[in-house]
């Protein structure tokens, strides 16, 4: 199953079109991901992330609550087991970035 999970905006890196990237956490997990579809968005945001793309921006209160959903459903430490090449990181499926 793919998700879309929100991070956390770090750093930015590239031009204002859709090369632009930026540093994205994950609870800890950091990607590189493409910010070309939100030029809105700046370091300290919260951006949606689906398959190395951030698809929209959304507030502090909301990436928690949707982030403690996917906790709950277990996805995290699934992403978490891949991330650290645990046995089972084979099932774990697509990584956020």
């Amino acid at each position: 199953m793919c998700l879309a999970i929100p991070g956390r905006l770090l750093s930015l890196s590239g031009g204002a079109d859709l090369n632009r990237t930026g540093r994205v956490s994950f609870g800890g997990i950091i990607k590189e991901v493409n910010l070309g579809y939100v030029p809105e968005a700046t370091v300290g945001d919260y951006v949606v992330v689906h398959v190395g793309f951030a698809i929209s921006v959304l507030d502090e209160v909301e990436a928690q609550r949707t982030l403690d959903y996917v906790r709950e459903m277990g996805e995290l430490a699934e992403l978490e087991a891949a991330e650290d090449g645990l046995p089972g990181a084979a099932e774990a499926g697509p990584s956020p970035g």
